[in-house]
């Protein structure tokens, strides 16, 4: 596939990820992720999985990626392809397409909801938690500096120059 090819047919079809053989990429933003266990198709539903959790407008869909890249593992893939068909299949007998498919967050965050006692959402929603946000490029986002003991500590450092809370 061309990337003109690989252009037009995300904007012709509205797509939040643009889906190839064996890759999952953005189509408004530069970045792309190879996948090696998991089809592309599950990788990106994953990805808008894990956004529907942890909803933050300012965080970019390639951290999302970043955070469940680790479920891409031989070990992993057949747990998860099963809990994505899973998710697909609850979000069909909603009368929608698919997961991805569903247009309204609003929408694929019922469906979540369907499935959070289960162990797959249970899963990947642990796994967000330390997936996500222990990445430093993240940080600066929440306004978080780091760890602050090796630089004097809170105190020393504007304990009350936090304007976000």
């Amino acid at each position: 596939m061309t990337r003109r090819q690989l252009l037009s047919r995300s904007v012709a079809l509205g797509a939040t990820f643009v889906v190839g053989a064996g890759f999952v990429a953005a189509p408004n933003a530069a970045w792309a992720m190879e996948t090696v266990a998991l089809k592309p198709a599950t990788m990106a539903t994953l990805i808008q999985m894990a956004r529907d959790i942890y909803p933050h407008d300012r965080i970019a869909d390639e951290f999302y990626a970043i955070a469940v890249k680790g479920y891409d593992t031989a070990e992993a893939a057949a747990e998860i392809e099963a809990g994505i068909a899973a998710l697909d299949a609850a979000a069909v007998g909603a009368g929608h397409p698919s997961y991805l498919g569903t247009g309204w967050e609003r929408d694929r965050v019922d469906i979540l909801r369907g499935m959070e006692q289960s162990a797959f959402f249970q899963k990947i929603r642990g796994g967000l938690v330390t997936g996500l946000y222990n990445q430093k490029a993240v940080w600066p986002l929440f306004g978080y500096e780091g760890e602050s003991f090796s630089q004097g500590g809170y105190i020393e450092r504007g304990f009350d120059d936090i304007n976000w809370l």
